[in-house]
């Protein structure tokens, strides 16, 4: 009979392409893992892996394998949901991978909030931008907090569930005086920005290529002074007056001093925050619990009042939006 968490390995160093990446992911020595593969090729009979450089190849029969492994470690979660529902109460452990920039305004509120409602509930959670989805598919992670820009395609895997949370508008950040939070309320026209010198995060992630996209949508090429996809840094440069920031909402905190927001107008540039979890016919309370709580912080987030007063209208403002901190 095949072991079950020898299929697991086999998925591992398919979606990790080494056997020592899958070693790493998995929490185990180089050394263990060749055991249980080498274990499990005895148990098919016929060879699985084979060396491609530094990476590993699959044969066909490992193909067909992993085919039937999906469906085998599918049907293994299927029924420790459906026990799980059964018994109705929150398990003691699981992990949430989110983006940095939804930490402090979103993870941490939720974490809070859970550890108050289920003490036994110990949740590892994984801060990071990388391959989150991915990870799900493995069962690396438990639950993902991702982002979706709107102007990219879906590409959600398969055996994926994904629940919405929140609509995230990126903000024009940029200098003030010092109030914290300051903003107007004033839309500016995107095409302002042309003659700005920006900070953006690298063109290679999400968010560089929907403002990238946005800013040629609005006919221009930004020009970009500053590449950084910390956020803590772009507010820092904006804050000094050497840049003007594009920055989620919700990575800003309202209590920050020395910026001013902006929302954008005419070609707004919007991501969407989602929970993830693994498919499942049968609701798992855990994964449950903490979409939950994190749907529940995203609620409380878009009903904080995060805008200062405005300032009074200047009449002789141009309709684009403020002049006098956005003339380049």
């Amino acid at each position: 009979m095949l072991d079950i968490r020898r299929l697991h390995m086999l998925q591992t160093v398919a979606a990790r392409g080494s056997i020592t990446a899958a070693a790493q992911s998995l929490g185990l020595s180089v050394g263990a893992v060749s055991q249980q593969l080498a274990a499990l090729r005895h148990d098919v009979g016929v060879d699985l892996l084979r060396r491609d450089g530094r990476t590993v190849a699959l044969t066909e029969a490992a193909r067909v394998l992993l085919g039937h492994a999906d469906r085998i470690l599918a049907a293994v979660e299927e029924a420790e949901c459906a026990v799980a529902a059964i018994k109705g109460t929150v398990g003691t452990t699981a992990t949430l991978a989110a983006l940095p920039s939804t930490a402090a305004r979103i993870v941490a509120p939720a974490l809070a909030a859970l550890g108050a409602d289920h003490p036994q509930l110990a949740v590892t959670c994984l801060i990071t931008d990388q391959a989150q989805l991915r990870e799900l598919t493995l069962g690396t992670v438990d639950v993902v907090l991702g982002q979706h820009y709107h102007h990219l395609p879906e590409a959600t895997p398969k055996g994926i569930a994904v629940s919405p949370l929140l609509d995230d508008p990126l903000l024009v950040v940029t200098a003030d005086d010092g109030v914290a939070g300051k903003s107007d309320g004033r839309p500016v026209c995107l095409r302002q920005l042309a003659t700005h010198h920006l900070v953006l995060p690298p063109a290679t992630t999400d968010c560089g290529q929907a403002i990238l996209h946005a800013c040629h949508q609005a006919g221009f090429t930004p020009t970009t002074r500053y590449v950084s996809a910390d956020i803590a840094a772009q507010l820092a440069l904006a804050r000094s007056g050497l840049a003007t920031a594009l920055v989620p909402r919700t990575a800003i905190d309202p209590a920050t001093p020395g910026i001013r927001t902006a929302p954008i107008e005419g070609h707004p540039i919007q991501r969407l925050l989602f929970a993830a979890t693994r498919h499942t016919e049968t609701t798992n309370p855990t994964t449950a619990a903490i979409v939950a709580a994190l749907r529940t912080a995203a609620r409380v987030r878009t009903s904080v009042a995060w805008l200062s007063p405005r300032r009074p209208k200047d009449s002789t403002a141009s309709a684009d939006g403020p002049a006098a901190p956005l003339d380049g």
